[in-house]
C-alpha cells in the first residue's frame, strides 16, 4: 500500500527510537503480568497457611518493586515513541511547506488556502497518532493478549483460558470490517473540515467586504452550513464508534461471565486452586486492555492512512516552474530584456493573454506599459520574474533565454512591488528588510524616504516598529504601495517591476517618488505598470498593449505623434482632470 511506504520511510529513519520503545514495552507487559501471579501466591498461602506475614510483606514489596519499574518503563516508552512521532510529524511538515513553496502560482489559484491548513495540522495529527499511540495500542494488544493467554493456559487451567477468549475471535473479525467503515468516514470527515476551515478563513479576510455590503447574516448562514456538514462528518465517525464500544464491552461482559462461571465451577471441583482462580480473573481484566486497544488501534490507523493519502495529494502535485539541467550559471544581471514573438496563454484559457510580442529594452531603460485592465500587462511582468512557465526563445535576459538563467539568480536581481502590495503581520521595518540579508536602519531609511513614506512611518507612536495587521490592513492603500516600494528599493536589484503601485497615492507624492527613482535608479532597468499617462510619460519606451498584442511602442512625443490609442487615452484622461478640477471648484 502507498500510503504504508511513504510512512514507512519515516519511520525507518527513527528506527532505533521505535526499537527502543517496542523493548521498554515489552518489559513492561512481562512485568505487568508477575502481579497476578504474586497475588495468587500471596492468596494461595493464606488459604492453605503456608505463608507467614513475613512473607506476605516480601510479595508485596515485590508487586511494588515491579509496579516501580513499570512506572519507569512507561515514561521510557512513551519518550521513544511518542517522541518519535513528533518528530516525525515534524520532519513532513517541514517537506510539505518546502514542497509547497516551490509550486506555482497557477497552484494556489486551484487549492484554496484553508483546505492546505487543513492538512498542515488536522492530517498531520491523524498521522501522529497512527505512528504513535496506535503502534502502542497494536503491539500491547498483540504482545500483551499472547502473553496472557500463554500465562493462563500455563498457570491455570488450558479449557478454561480456551473457552474465554472465544469472543476475542468475535471482536478481531468485527474490528477488520470496523476499520474500513472508519476510514471512509474519517476521509469525508477532514474533506469537510477542510471546506470549513476555508470558509471561516475566508470570511476573516474578507470581513471589511462583508461589513460594507451588509452580508453578516449571509455570511453567518454559509458558516452555519458548513459547520452542520462539518458536524455531520464528525458525528457520522462518533455513531460509528458509539455502537462498537457498547458491543464491545458486552463482547467483554460474556468472557467475563463464562470465566466467573465456569472457573468457579473448577474452583469448587478442586480442579484449581482458589488462588489461580483469582489470578485468572486478573488475567481476564487485563485482557479488557489488548481488546480496546485493538480498536483504537484499528481507529487510529485507518485515521492515518486516509490523512496520508490527503498528505500524499500534496506531494504528488510536481513543481511546474523549476530549473532544467541545462542552466547556465550566471552571477548577475545588467537588465537587458528582450521579447521574442511573446505569446502566452494561461492554463484553462483557450485564448492566448499576450500575442507575438516583440520588443528589446536595453539595460538602462524605463519601460513603461500601459493598457486597458485585462489586456496582459501583470501577466508580461510574472513571465519576467518567470512565475509562469515560456516557450524557449521567446524571453531573453542579456541575451540568455530566461529559461536558462537559474530562478535564484533571475529573481535576485529583480526587485518587484505586486499589485495587492502584500505586507506580512510583522513590524514595518521587518517587512521594508523582507527582501534583504542584514538591512541596517540607514539603509531602510534611505529606501523609506526615496519611496516618501518616512514621514508617515515616524509619525506612528511606534515608529519603525509599528506592527502592521494581516495583509497590511492598517495602513491605508497609499501607505501600503509605499511601504512596498521601499521594501522593493531595498534590494538595489539591476531590475525594478512597479506592478499599478502608484495608483492609491496623490499625483504631488507619485510626482516626487518618479523623481527619487529617476536619480536612484540611473543605468538600471525599470518598468513601470499604470493606467495614468501622467505615471508614465518619461518614460524611456512605453508599450501599449490592446486585446494582449503590442498595438504601439514609443516614447511620449511619438506616441502622442501617432494619434493612435495611446493618445487618446492621453485625451480622456486630460478631460477627466479638467472636469474633477471643477468639480471641486464647486
Amino acid at each position: 500500500m502507498e500510503q504504508v511506504k511513504f510512512i514507512f520511510k519515516y519511520i525507518k529513519k527513527h528506527k532505533w527510537q521505535y526499537f527502543g520503545g517496542i523493548i521498554t514495552l515489552f518489559v513492561v507487559d512481562y512485568l505487568s503480568l508477575q502481579i497476578p501471579k504474586l497475588t495468587g501466591t500471596i492468596t494461595d498461602g493464606l488459604t492453605v497457611h503456608t505463608m507467614d506475614m513475613n512473607g506476605v510483606l516480601r510479595h508485596i514489596g515485590f508487586i511494588l518493586a515491579t509496579g516501580a519499574m513499570m512506572a519507569m518503563g512507561r515514561f521510557l516508552w512513551r519518550y521513544f515513541l511518542f517522541g518519535a512521532a513528533r518528530r516525525i510529524q515534524y520532519e513532513i511538515r517541514n517537506e510539505m511547506f518546502e514542497h509547497l513553496e516551490k509550486m506555482s502560482v497557477e497552484y494556489y489559484n486551484e487549492n484554496k488556502t484553508g483546505d492546505l491548513m487543513s492538512r498542515f495540522i488536522n492530517d498531520l495529527n491523524a498521522v501522529r497518532m497512527a505512528i504513535g499511540m496506535s503502534v502502542i495500542s497494536a503491539f500491547d494488544a498483540t504482545v500483551m493478549a499472547v502473553m496472557v493467554i500463554a500465562q493462563m493456559m500455563y498457570y491455570v487451567n488450558v479449557k478454561l483460558t480456551l473457552l474465554a477468549i472465544i469472543p476475542m475471535f468475535v471482536i478481531a473479525v468485527g474490528e477488520l470490517y470496523y476499520g474500513k467503515l472508519i476510514k471512509e468516514r474519517f476521509r469525508q470527515k477532514q474533506e469537510a473540515l477542510s471546506d470549513f476551515t476555508d470558509q471561516v478563513q475566508e470570511s476573516f479576510s474578507g470581513v471589511r467586504v462583508i461589513k460594507a455590503f451588509v452580508q453578516e447574516r449571509a455570511e453567518r448562514a454559509a458558516f452555519a452550513k458548513a459547520n452542520a456538514h462539518a458536524m455531520e462528518k464528525n458525528m457520522s465517525v462518533i455513531r460509528l464508534q458509539a455502537v462498537v464500544m457498547p458491543l464491545l464491552d458486552v463482547i467483554i461482559g460474556i468472557s467475563s461471565l463464562i470465566t466467573l462461571l465456569y472457573g468457579g465451577y473448577l474452583a469448587l471441583t478442586g480442579e484449581i486452586t482458589l488462588g489461580r482462580f483469582v489470578a485468572f480473573n486478573q488475567y481476564i481484566t487485563m485482557l479488557v486492555w489488548p481488546m480496546m486497544a485493538a480498536g483504537e488501534a484499528i481507529t487510529s490507523f485507518s485515521q492515518g492512512l486516509a490523512s496520508i493519502k490527503r498528505i500524499q495529494e500534496v506531494f504528488n502535485e510536481n513543481p511546474e516552474i523549476f530549473d532544467h539541467e541545462d542552466v547556465e550559471e550566471v552571477e548577475s544581471i545588467r537588465g537587458e530584456i528582450e521579447f521574442k514573438n511573446l505569446t502566452f496563454t494561461h492554463k484553462g484559457h483557450s485564448e492566448p493573454t499576450l500575442k507575438g510580442i516583440n520588443l528589446k529594452v536595453p539595460a538602462g531603460t524605463t519601460l513603461a506599459i500601459i493598457g486597458r485592465t485585462g489586456n496582459g500587462k501583470s501577466t508580461l511582468v510574472n513571465l519576467l520574474l518567470h512565475l509562469y512557465n515560456t516557450a524557449d526563445d521567446m524571453i531573453y535576459i542579456d541575451g540568455k533565454d530566461i529559461n536558462a538563467i537559474p530562478l535564484k539568480t533571475l529573481r535576485e536581481n529583480i526587485a518587484y512591488v505586486p499589485q495587492d502590495n502584500f505586507l506580512f503581520s510583522d513590524s514595518l521595518k521587518n517587512n521594508i528588510a523582507f527582501g534583504v540579508d542584514g538591512g541596517d536602519m540607514e539603509e531602510i531609511t534611505r529606501a523609506t524616504k526615496a519611496a516618501c513614506i518616512h514621514d508617515n512611518i515616524i509619525a506612528f507612536p511606534d515608529g519603525y516598529e509599528t506592527i502592521v495587521g494581516e495583509r497590511g490592513v492598517t495602513l491605508s492603500g497609499g501607505q501600503k504601495q509605499r511601504s512596498s516600494i521601499a521594501r522593493a528599493l531595498m534590494k538595489n536589484a539591476p531590475v525594478l517591476i512597479l506592478d499599478d503601485s502608484l495608483s492609491a497615492v496623490d499625483t504631488d507624492t507619485e510626482e516626487h517618488i518618479l523623481k527619487n527613482l529617476k536619480e536612484n535608479r540611473q543605468g538600471k532597468t525599470t518598468i513601470i505598470i499604470a493606467h495614468r499617462i501622467s505615471t508614465i510619460q518619461n518614460a524611456d519606451v512605453i508599450l501599449v498593449l490592446e486585446d494582449g498584442a503590442a498595438a504601439e511602442c514609443g516614447n511620449h512625443q511619438t506616441l502622442m505623434a501617432a494619434d493612435g490609442i495611446y493618445k487618446s487615452m492621453y485625451e480622456k484622461q486630460q478631460l477627466e482632470a479638467q472636469f474633477a478640477g471643477k468639480e471641486g471648484l464647486k
